[in-house]
C-alpha cells in the first residue's frame, strides 16, 4: 500500500468518501436509483431518486383496460 491510499475507517473523523456515500444510498433503497456524476475522472455528484410502489386495491381492477373495443 503506498503512502495515499486510505483503507476505510482508518481516519473516522474525515468526511466518507464518494464510494461510501453510493454505498449508503443503495443500502437505504427499496427501489430507485443511485448515479454518479463525473467530470474530468473525478466524482463530482452523488444523486438518489427513490420509488414508492402502490398496492391496487382489488376494488380498482375494474379501471384497468381489458383490451376489449367498446362498440
Amino acid at each position: 500500500m503506498n503512502p495515499t491510499e486510505v483503507k476505510p475507517g482508518e481516519n473516522a473523523g474525515e468526511k466518507p468518501g464518494w464510494l461510501e456515500i453510493v454505498r449508503r444510498h443503495v443500502a437505504s433503497l427499496r427501489y430507485g436509483v443511485v448515479q454518479v456524476v463525473v467530470h474530468d475522472a473525478q466524482v463530482t455528484q452523488i444523486e438518489k431518486t427513490e420509488r414508492v410502489r402502490l398496492e391496487i386495491p382489488a376494488r380498482e381492477n375494474h379501471l384497468r383496460p381489458t383490451g376489449k373495443s367498446e362498440a
